[in-house]
């Protein structure tokens, strides 16, 4: 399996000819869903789910399906009957050629003054990869390759690396990372690769790498 990664949460796996993008947001390249068979969302915040640009994509090709959870499928189903799927928690599917597993359901508690909204990750072929989307989920299935939220609003680095040591994955590759600057990001991997107990990576946008 190839992965992609792209700016922020997004990344692109590629296997037997055919693409799965996940969270293809605000914050990633336009191009993020080019060519995609398949689209998954973690949840409705704008650097995950940019509405317009998963219409355009739909658009453009036909054949393109999304599996999601409620609150972004009931904005964008009407227009693509049959194309978008709705999915929660325990849930499982094939899409693109790729063995999909759904685990979590909340995001991470920004503060306790916002109200939680749904959140869920995608185990991918049987936990090749696991993307949490915007919370600290744990799945009940060991992971090799961990897309990990290493800087967001909603963490700080001690939950981060705790969040590693609890799944126990071979490697984790930082995503949501757009807000980090590379003054932070020694510290990070520095921190991160020596308290995790996992090897620590980074892609920059666009750099590819076989898990």
């Amino acid at each position: 399996m190839k992965l992609t990664k792209k700016s922020h949460a997004c990344v692109r796996l590629e296997k037997d000819g055919r693409t799965l993008v996940l969270d293809p947001g605000g914050f990633t390249e336009a191009d993020a869903t080019a060519g995609a068979d398949a689209i998954l969302v973690t949840h409705e915040h704008p650097d995950h789910f940019d509405e317009g640009r998963l219409r355009a994509c739909m658009e453009a090709a036909p054949a393109a399906e999304i599996w999601t959870l409620k609150s972004v499928a009931e904005r964008i189903s009407a227009a693509f009957p049959g194309r978008v799927h709705t999915v929660g928690h325990g849930d499982t599917f094939t899409a693109a050629g790729f063995d999909v597993q759904v685990h979590g359901e909340l995001h991470a508690v920004i503060h306790p003054d916002i109200p939680r909204i749904t959140n869920v990750g995608y185990l991918i072929d049987g936990g090749k990869v696991f993307h949490p989307g915007d919370a600290l989920t744990v799945p009940d299935h060991p992971v090799e390759t961990l897309l990990l939220p290493v800087m967001a609003p909603w963490s700080k680095i001690s939950e981060v690396i705790d969040y590693v040591r609890e799944v126990r994955p071979r490697r984790a590759y930082d995503i949501h990372d757009a807000l980090l600057t590379d003054l932070a990001r020694p510290i990070y991997d520095r921190q991160i690769g020596a308290l995790g107990g996992s090897e620590h990576l980074r892609l920059t946008p666009g750099e590819s790498a076989d898990v």
